[in-house]
């Protein structure tokens, strides 16, 4: 799959060499070079961008404020590679989604690596979407995907025990791993994304998977090992669910 890119950069020799990385890569097809983010704007709406390669630090609009400012409703969202030479932006590039964070100076092999995890990303969504227009699962049902590392995770809905909420980060407790996976997003962008026929939020900082429940009381619920109390804002929703058990 060949993925259309442009690059940004206010430095020249910078944007020189990301440029040539593009041209160097044969699942790139370069179709932008700009000096400034405001000049980029104009080139976004006239191709349609997969991938970009967004200097931080610029005059005018900084890459951060350019990422904030993208469509994120068009149908197809160009995904972001941040270049740098700050290191602390890192959190800020994980925040606004951005697909892969490059650390100036870099060299090509550092660069093909993040532009591989940028057609991995690509390849992956272009099969999960229908071929013809004939029927087909729909695969929300299935799994959903979580940002985890610059790494873009599915995650079968029959693998989740529970989500436990942290400030800005989630921990999606699995079956399979006892580990859990951290992502930084809400628990309300999450349980939006999440079948309610299979998941409740029991709590402001909790969402259970209706199939791992082992044990109910009134005010908690028992998953695995895991206790997890259930709070009066849901205490309504839990007790028509407790009604089934009764």
């Amino acid at each position: 799959m060949m993925l259309t890119c442009i690059a940004i950069d206010d430095e020249p020799l910078a944007l020189g060499l990301v440029c040539a990385f593009i041209e160097k890569t044969p699942f790139l097809n370069l179709v932008g070079r700009y000096s400034s983010a405001v000049d980029a704007l104009q080139g976004l709406d006239q191709h349609e961008v997969d991938l970009v390669f967004l200097d931080i630090q610029m005059p005018d609009l900084t890459g951060i404020e350019l990422a904030r400012v993208l469509d994120k409703s068009a149908e197809r969202v160009p995904r972001i590679i941040f270049t740098t030479a700050y290191n602390h932006f890192a959190l800020e590039g994980f925040r606004v989604d951005a697909l892969d964070y490059l650390l100036k100076p870099f060299n090509y092999e550092e660069f093909l690596r993040a532009a591989t995890k940028g057609k991995a990303y690509f390849d992956l969504v272009h099969r999960a979407q229908p071929a013809t227009l004939a029927p087909v699962p729909d695969m929300r049902d299935e799994y959903l995907f979580l940002k985890v590392e610059y790494q873009l995770v599915r995650v079968a809905f029959e693998e989740i025990l529970y989500i436990e909420g942290l400030k800005d980060y989630v921990k999606v407790h699995l079956k399979s791993d006892s580990k859990p996976l951290l992502s930084l997003t809400s628990l309300k962008a999450l349980e939006e994304k999440l079948p309610s026929a299979r998941f409740m939020r029991i709590h402001r900082s909790y969402i259970v998977s209706l199939d791992q429940i082992g044990s109910v009381t009134r005010n908690t619920i028992q998953i695995g090992d895991s206790t997890i109390p259930v709070s009066e804002q849901y205490k309504e929703n839990f007790n028509q669910f407790l009604s089934r058990w009764t």
